[in-house]
């Protein structure tokens, strides 16, 4: 991860690649202008509390916003 980088982990239910789990993502905000990079899938869960568990400690919590994607539950920064 370059030093000038982000990470943030959003967390979709049941996506289309994904249809019977939750699903966590790692994305990576680069640059100045900035610039957003999916990187991997950090983990799968039936359940929210489940894929929960699959981030990284010390997060903070941010509601999806009213122009995200149905899906998205979560994102984590």
């Amino acid at each position: 991860m370059a030093s000038n980088s982000v990470s943030v982990y959003t967390i979709f239910d049941h996506p289309k690649d994904f249809p019977d789990v939750f699903v966590c993502r790692r994305f990576e905000s680069l640059g100045d202008p900035p610039r957003v990079l999916a990187r991997e899938v950090v983990g799968t869960g039936k359940t929210l509390e489940e894929v929960r568990r699959c981030l990284p400690k010390g997060l903070v919590w941010m509601p999806p916003s009213g122009w995200d994607d149905p899906k998205i539950v979560e994102t984590w920064f």
